[in-house]
Order: structure tokens, then sequence, then C-alpha cells
């Protein structure tokens, strides 16, 4: 009897590799090419803005500072922090803390809390909605876990902020328009590549009149500036697997924006699951990030990585590269013109 159970319980095994084998091939073989939608009932009235406004002062903005909220402290060195809770989840470990005027901040320890500073800097810098954020070497913690706990991102909830959703990549009322195509080129060139639905936040503002309006913002940008390579597990096991490396100036150098491009035929140098956003993107999408990109000054370019506490040495190696993909994205002008 017991070898009979044991035989049925090998064939359910078998029965059950063999359906999930066939799963992942047919994810493979698809590619991850889920195609992008617009959510919006009438494409014609959303309102771009909620997710990207065309900065004024894209030349002058301040890329050590960032954006700054009403009623949010910027971390001092040395700054003392309540704990709330530890946050195990995802790649790098973290806090939630509470400062003295009673803001909640989110803290994240490990190499992503550089990188996401910076790429945080980058996508403000050109008109995408981001929350503050800081990179703080030094700090103490007090009712729980570790009293210094060592260099960490800090971002705020800020008062009149509140979490409304999250969104996706691959369905959302912004899908047809020209700023979220420039959203996955900036992405592309920065090698974020944690796409996860759960990443990307819908924040309700309280205004003064009591009306809250609403920004969409590309939030844990932390698995930036490294490269992107997904083998085909990865795109069968999706987000539960790592498409790439993270804060890895060599892994960044050996990866370029484009392959190859014939007209809007562009062949991108991008080894992530979501294949089928990065396809929605034109010619003129990425001339269009690119040329936002390119008018930041070497000395906001410097800035940023400031803020992100790297070395300038270092911060010269990642810049120059950025350029470099910039410079790739900006070429498509030249090559349409003479087509």
């Amino acid at each position: 009897m017991t070898e009979l159970l044991h035989a049925s319980h090998r064939r359910h095994l078998r029965g059950l590799f063999t359906l999930v084998v066939a799963i992942g091939v047919a994810n493979v073989a698809c590619g991850g090419r889920t195609a992008v939608r617009t959510t919006a009932s009438d494409p014609t009235a959303v309102d771009v803005s909620q997710l990207w406004q065309e900065p004024a002062d894209l030349a002058s903005r301040d890329l050590f500072a960032g954006p700054s909220v009403a009623g949010v402290t910027v971390p001092g060195a040395g700054a003392s922090y309540t704990f709330v809770k530890a946050d195990r989840t995802g790649y790098s470990p973290g806090y939630d803390v509470r400062d003295a005027n009673g803001v909640d901040w989110s803290v994240k320890l490990g190499k992503e809390a550089q990188t996401e500073v910076v790429s945080s800097r980058i996508l403000w810098a050109i008109g995408y909605h981001q929350l503050p954020t800081y990179y703080v070497t030094t700090w103490a913690m007090t009712g729980g876990g570790a009293a210094n706990p060592g260099p960490g991102r800090f971002r705020p909830m800020p008062p009149g902020y509140k979490v409304a959703a999250d969104w996706a990549w691959t369905a959302n009322d912004f899908a047809h328009t020209q700023p979220f195509k420039g959203l996955v080129v900036a992405n592309m060139i920065l090698n974020n590549w944690d796409w996860k639905t759960s990443n990307n936040k819908v924040y309700d503002v309280a205004g003064r009149d009591g009306a809250p309006s609403r920004i969409y913002v590309v939030r844990d940008l932390g698995a930036s500036l490294g490269k992107t390579s997904a083998p085909a597990l990865t795109r069968w096991l999706g987000t539960r697997m790592a498409q790439g490396s993270r804060n890895d100036i060599e892994d960044f150098e050996s990866q370029r924006l484009i392959r190859s491009a014939a007209g809007d035929e562009i062949d991108f140098d991008y080894k992530g699951i979501y294949k089928g956003v990065v396809a929605s993107v034109t010619a003129a999408d990425v001339v269009w990030a690119s040329q936002r990109l390119s008018r930041l000054s070497d000395a906001q370019w410097n800035d940023a990585f400031r803020a992100g506490g790297f070395p300038p040495d270092l911060a010269a190696r990642y810049i120059a590269k950025l350029k470099s993909k910039i410079g790739e994205g900006l070429a498509l002008t030249k090559a349409n013109a003479t087509e």
C-alpha cells in the first residue's frame, strides 16, 4: 500500500513538474512581451501632469538638495529616530522610523541606498514626480534594532500624503503618452530593472483647500546603475528573481542603450522581463527623453551623485557612461533625419 502511495505521489510530482516546465517554456517563448495598454476610459482627457510636468527650471534645479515637501525636515548627520518596525521585504534590509516631528520615514540600507537617491534625483530633474530621498551616512535609532544601523536611504511619508494605490508599467492611464514612454527610456538609461507594480505608488496629496491632487511616482529605484541581465528562468519566475545587478560600475559600463536602430525599429540592449513595455517605445520617445537629460549640467550630474554619497572618481565614471547612453539616444535624431 505504501509503495502504491509513493508511486502515485511520484506521478503527481512528475505531472506537476511537466506543467511548470510547459508554462515556463511558454513564457520564455513569448519573451515577456506583455502588451502595454492604457486604462483611461478617455485617453484624450488624461491629466499627464499627474505623472510628469515640464520643468521650467531644469537648468537650475538643485540635484544635491532634491525635491522638498512642506513639513519634512532634511535628515541631519547624527540625528536620532525612533524605531517603528523592521522592514524585511525586498532585496535590501531596512527600518520604518519616526523623527522628532512625528514624520514617518522608510530607511533602506545596503548598496541600493545610494543608487536610489541618484536615480530619484535624475527623474525629478527632468519633470517626474518624486518624494524627497536622502542618503544619510550616520544616524541613531532608539527603541529597537541596531543603535547605529549605518548608511541608509531616507524617504518620508510627508504630512498630507497618502498612498492611494499601486500602478503598473503594463497598464496605466498614461501608457499612450510620450512622458510615460520617456519614463521608460530614462529608466533604461539608468538601467533600473525592478519594474514591479508594488514599486510604483499613486499618492493623494492634500491641497490647501482640502481637495487632494494625485501624483504617480516610481519608487524603490535602487536596482539601478548596474546591468540588466535576465536569464530564461527569470522570465518565467518574473519579479521573484533578480533581473540584473545594482550599484556596479563595471556592469553599468558594459551595457549600451541601443544595439541597433532602423527608423522606429530599435533593438535596445535590454535584458529584463518587461520587453513588451520596452517594445512600446519609439525613436521619437528616446530622443524626447535624451534631449531633456542632455540639458543637465556637469554640476547637476555631480550634485546628484554627491547626494548619493559616491566618491568623485566613481561618480565621474558613472556620469561618463550616462552621457554616452544619452548620446546614443540623441543620435537617433540625426539617423531619422537622413532616412
